[in-house]
């Protein structure tokens, strides 16, 4: 499992909001800016977290972006789901997949199916709280 540039910048996006919420929308080109991160790149990533309500984004003068919740709420598992497509090691894990023909003496799918349990579970029992507690005397984040 490679976890993609889309899901690591969202990661990265949601933590910067975090750390600088005020109450007040956030431009993306100051996210961008802090993070170092092409902001026509964030531009596509920003409609996935709106649409499934993990930020709020207001267009215009004074416009921009903000946490719809608190840091402690967004799961690092829900985020990379949304971004990722899902987070399963081998193809027939995932969802909608297409029943394996070899599933009946498959020697390695539970195996598989404990390796996906705990990667989840991990991902899960982590929030952009969490990652805001790092040592760092920056905005960037990794």
């Amino acid at each position: 499992m490679l976890i993609s540039t889309k899901g690591r910048y969202a990661l990265r996006v949601l933590i910067d909001l975090a750390e600088h919420n005020d109450g007040k929308y956030i431009p993306m080109k100051d996210v961008a800016n802090r993070q170092e991160l092409s902001l026509k790149y964030l531009e596509r990533i920003l409609p996935v977290l709106t649409k499934n309500k993990l930020i709020i984004g207001v267009h215009g003068k004074g416009g921009g972006y903000r946490l719809n919740r608190a840091p402690d709420e967004y799961k690092v598992g829900e985020i990379l789901r949304l971004t990722e497509g899902n987070l399963a090691p081998v193809s027939c894990l995932e969802c909608d997949a297409e029943p394996c023909e070899r599933v009946a003496e498959c020697r390695t799918l539970e195996m598989w199916k404990g390796f996906f349990k705990i990667t989840n579970e991990y991902f899960d029992n982590i929030t952009i709280a969490d990652l805001m507690r790092t040592e760092s005397s920056h905005d960037y984040v990794i």
